[in-house]
C-alpha cells in the first residue's frame, strides 16, 4: 500500500483517472513493475470523439498558477498545473516550459521519454495543437517565417528576435544545447535552400591573385577535409545590464549572463577554402577577410592573419553539435572565428571576400563595435575611424546558479555555486 500510495501522489493525487496494477517482476524499483490500465487519449479515440483543439497562443497564456500551466508534447497539449509542484527536478525547471513546448527539454533530458513517464503525461492531456495553425503565413510580415524557439528563453526583443540563455541552465552541459543557445539577430531569419546555395568567394576587386570560387554545400563538405573546434561564443552586450546597474547607462538590449553559449562546430577550415581560391597562406595579398550573409546589409570581416593561422580554427560551420546548423544559427553555413566577439562569427554567410581594408558595414566600423576605453562616455568629438574594432574577447566569469537576488541556505557552512 505504501508503493501505492507513493504513486498515486506522484501523479497528481485527484488526477489521477485510470487504474494502476503493482506486480512483482523487474522494471520499477528493487524487483516491480506498475502498468496502466487503458491511456485516456487512446480511450478516446475510435469512439468518434476528438480532443479540443489549441493554438499555440492559446498555450502561451496559461503560464501562471492563476491561468493554469498548460504546454505541450509533440501534438498534444497538457494542463500540468496540479503536477509542477511534484516535478522530481523541481518546479523551476518546468517552469521553463509553462505557455510551450517540452519537446527541446525532453530531447535533452532524455530519461523523460521513458513509457512511466509519458503515462504520467497522458493523465494531463486536455487537447490538442492545431494543424492548421503550423501552416499559416502571414506574406506581408518579413518576420512570418521565423524558427520555432522554445519559451524558455528570455526574450530581449521579439523582431528581430533577440534572447539569451536562462542563466542559471548555462553550467547544466558544457555544450548549450541548440535550443537554448542564446539568440542575436538583426534582421529576419533567411529561408536558405539548401540545394541552390552557393559560397562565393572572390576578390573585393583590388587583390590580385584571388580566383573565384562558387562552392555547393556539397561541395564544401566533400571537397575539403571536415575538422571540427568548440568554442564558445559570446555577444560583445553580454552583461550590459549589470554595467547600466552600476550607473554606467549604455545603449542596446540589456542582456544579463546569458548572451554566451557553448558548441562544438563542425565544416571546412576557412584556410583551406582561401588557399583554394588562391590566397598564399605565407606571403597573403589581402589583409582582412570579410563575410557577407544572406541577411543584409549585415557583414563583417576580421585580420587575414587570423584566418590564414594554421592554430586559428577558424571554420565554415556547417555542424553545430553533430547535427546540421540551426536556422537560428547560420544554417547552412556561418563562420566561426574562436576567441572572437560573436558579431565577427557571421551567419548565413554566402560570400568571403579579400580585401586590403575591413568591412564597411557599421557593424564592423560603427561605434558600438569599437574598443574604446572606459574613460569614454559619450562619442562627441570621436572619430570611430581612428579606434580599432573589437575583435578578440577579454576572459571573464559569472555567478549563474544561485541566480542573482536570490535567498541561499548556508549548508555546513557553504553555498554551492556554478558558473562559466
Amino acid at each position: 500500500m505504501q508503493v501505492v500510495g507513493s504513486l498515486i501522489r506522484r501523479l497528481g493525487g485527484s488526477r489521477l483517472r485510470r487504474p494502476i496494477s503493482i506486480a512483482a517482476g523487474a522494471g520499477f524499483g528493487a524487483g516491480l513493475a506498475f502498468t496502466f490500465g487503458q491511456p485516456f487519449a487512446e480511450a478516446k479515440s475510435g469512439s468518434g470523439d476528438k480532443w479540443p483543439v489549441y493554438k499555440k497562443s492559446d498555450v502561451a497564456q496559461h503560464k501562471s498558477s492563476e491561468s493554469g500551466i498548460w504546454v505541450t508534447y509533440k501534438d498534444g497539449v497538457y494542463d500540468i498545473t496540479e503536477f509542477v509542484e511534484q516535478h522530481p527536478g523541481g518546479m523551476d525547471r518546468i517552469m521553463l516550459a509553462a505557455g510551450g513546448a517540452v519537446d527541446p527539454f525532453w530531447a535533452l533530458y532524455q530519461q523523460h521519454t521513458a513509457a512511466n513517464v509519458l503515462d504520467i503525461l497522458k493523465e494531463y492531456r486536455i487537447g490538442s495543437l492545431s494543424e492548421e495553425e503550423a501552416k499559416q503565413v502571414d506574406v506581408n510580415d518579413p518576420y512570418a517565417n521565423e524558427p520555432s524557439r522554445i519559451p524558455a528563453l528570455i526574450v530581449h526583443k521579439e523582431k528581430p528576435f533577440n534572447a539569451s540563455t536562462p542563466s542559471q541552465l548555462i553550467p547544466d552541459n558544457f555544450l548549450t544545447p541548440a535550443a537554448l543557445w542564446y539568440k542575436r539577430h538583426h534582421h529576419p531569419v533567411p529561408v536558405v535552400d539548401p540545394n541552390t546555395y552557393k559560397l562565393r568567394v572572390q576578390s573585393d576587386g583590388e587583390v590580385a591573385g584571388v580566383r573565384e570560387l562558387n562552392l555547393s554545400l556539397d561541395d564544401l563538405r566533400k571537397k575539403f577535409k571536415k575538422h571540427t573546434v568548440t568554442t564558445t561564443l559570446q555577444c560583445a552586450g553580454n552583461r550590459r545590464s549589470e554595467l547600466n546597474a552600476l550607473g554606467q547607462k549604455t545603449q542596446g538590449l540589456c542582456w544579463e549572463t546569458g548572451a554566451v553559449s557553448t558548441a562544438q562546430w563542425g565544416g571546412a577550415k576557412l584556410r583551406d577554402v582561401l588557399k583554394a581560391a588562391g590566397v598564399d597562406p605565407e606571403s597573403p595579398s589581402c589583409d582582412h577577410i570579410w563575410f557577407m550573409g544572406l541577411d543584409p546589409p549585415y557583414d563583417a570581416s576580421i585580420p587575414v592573419r587570423k584566418a590564414l593561422d594554421k592554430y586559428g580554427d577558424c571554420l565554415l560551420a556547417y555542424e553545430m553539435n553533430g547535427e546540421d546548423l540551426p536556422r537560428d544559427h547560420g544554417y547552412p553555413i556561418r563562420a566561426i572565428v574562436p576567441g572572437h566577439v560573436a558579431a565577427r562569427n557571421v551567419k548565413w554567410v554566402n560570400r568571403v571576400v579579400a580585401s586590403k581594408v575591413e568591412s564597411h558595414s557599421g557593424w564592423q566600423r560603427g561605434v558600438q563595435y569599437k574598443g574604446f576605453s572606459s574613460n569614454i562616455k559619450n562619442f562627441k568629438g570621436v572619430d570611430p575611424s581612428k579606434v580599432a574594432s573589437v575583435q578578440e574577447l577579454p576572459v571573464q566569469s559569472a555567478i549563474c546558479d544561485p541566480p542573482a537576488n536570490a535567498t541561499v541556505t548556508i549548508d555546513e557552512g557553504e553555498v554551492k555555486v556554478r558558473g562559466w
